[in-house]
């Protein structure tokens, strides 16, 4: 598409936009009685509107059954989770039985690696990129310590070639012929925080498993942004956020993904609690721990029922929108706010934002991060968030948008690229 910077141009492509009332769902903040051009949705999704009726409906069932909530027909909070497997298994390309919704993300995080890093002393090594997000690198940390490796030693971590921003993939699958006989596993994020990197995981995950090397992912950045085929793809597991793209609140539930070729592995070892147990059994409260199959097997505390409540909110709205169509304004909006900062850029005659993220739709979701050439960057994002834009801001000099295809507009787009100009 040629796309053009003007303001007719944009409200042109918003009409067209068959996903355009669903910014009708959401509750936008408002700065100087005008709605925020929110492109923060990368780090925490707006708020459904139908979140509220979802949990004032839990409250009014806690209020009017108390404990039996769990048991009565019509309620039954013990399968309140079961209604979101069928639609977090078509977002990351999974069977139902392979997810589920459970604790926090960086719990899960150590869940998984309980299972899933079994070192031994030919194989203790794990494998991930430089500057991942910083929980990971604190949880893989001390986990190898854990197991008595020393980090500097057991974790390699993959940086770009000299002068560049990014990991190419066939330096990837380099370190992983090079280490083969060392690693014992492979995890990554599926999106770089950073970079907005998008990894082929498909490509990482098959050449893993010709050494039988264990592979996972973080998918904090990833799920509800990119298409994902977990299943397809061969990944033993994964781990999710959703209070980003999945707009599921504050500190929202997490999520795993475990292959289904891992239930019947007896040597997986795991942190079990009751949750976790078989549920037809569960209440007989017997002594010894027996799994429920399936990802459902790993949880270990009682679900957290407001979460819930909101995650069934925001994911109503995907099942509505459909993920495909999601992708496919997801690739137009975001190709359109690179063309809207390359025409600050031309008109300003010089690189004022550099941008870090891939060009390529297939290495990106829809977050852009630019590196801003200002002799104080960060005044650049403050005079933003003036003007009511809201973005994030990450050390020293990176400033990340994400135009999310649920709720952000081309009109937002073009504004935003309007006020890049007066900063």
């Amino acid at each position: 598409m040629n796309f053009e910077n003007t303001l007719s141009f944009a409200q042109n492509l918003d009409q067209l936009d068959t996903l355009h009332s669903f910014r009708n769902e959401f509750l936008i903040p408002k700065h100087n009685g005008k709605d925020i051009i929110y492109l923060c949705g990368n780090s925490l999704g707006l708020q459904p509107k139908s979140t509220k009726t979802q949990i004032e409906s839990l409250l009014n069932q806690w209020e009017n059954f108390a404990v039996e909530g769990w048991f009565t027909k019509g309620v039954e909070w013990l399968h309140f989770h079961e209604e979101m497997q069928q639609s977090l298994a078509k977002i990351c390309g999974a069977k139902p039985v392979e997810v589920t919704p459970m604790n926090n993300l960086t719990v899960n995080l150590h869940l998984m690696m309980v299972s899933f890093y079994r070192p031994t002393k030919q194989r203790y090594k794990i494998l991930m990129e430089a500057r991942a997000f910083p929980s990971d690198q604190y949880a893989i940390d001390s986990q190898v310590q854990f197991h008595g490796f020393n980090p500097e030693d057991a974790i390699i971590e993959m940086e770009p070639r000299a002068g560049e921003s990014l990991l190419r993939t066939e330096d990837i699958l380099a370190t992983i012929d090079q280490h083969k006989g060392e690693l014992a596993l492979v995890l990554m994020g599926g999106i770089n925080y950073l970079t907005g990197q998008l990894f082929d995981m498909e490509v990482i995950t098959k050449h893993a498993k010709q050494y039988s090397i264990t592979v996972g992912f973080d998918l904090a950045h990833a799920m509800g942004n990119v298409p994902l085929k977990l299943h397809d793809w061969g990944v033993d597991f994964a781990m999710w956020c959703s209070y980003k793209y999945m707009n599921s609140s504050p500190g929202g539930i997490s999520g795993i993904f475990v292959h289904e070729n891992n239930f019947n592995n007896k040597e997986l070892h795991r942190f079990a609690g009751w949750w976790g147990y078989e549920k037809d059994t569960r209440f007989l409260m017997t002594r010894k721990f027996k799994p429920e199959s399936g990802a459902e097997g790993w949880q270990v505390s009682t679900s957290q029922m407001l979460l819930l409540a909101a995650h069934k909110a925001s994911l109503a709205l995907f099942d509505r929108a459909g993920f495909d169509n999601l992708r496919a304004k997801s690739e137009l909006l975001t190709a359109y706010l690179e063309f809207i900062i390359d025409q600050v850029n031309a008109k300003a005659g010089k690189i004022l934002y550099e941008i870090v993220t891939p060009r390529d739709k297939k290495q990106r979701g829809c977050q852009l991060s630019i590196i801003a050439h200002h002799p104080v960057p960060k005044k650049v994002f403050e005079k933003l968030v003036e003007n009511g834009v809201i973005g994030d801001w990450r050390e020293p000099n990176v400033m990340r948008f994400a135009p999310v295809p649920l709720y952000n507009t081309f009109e937002d787009v073009y504004r935003f690229g309007e006020l890049l100009l007066t900063v």
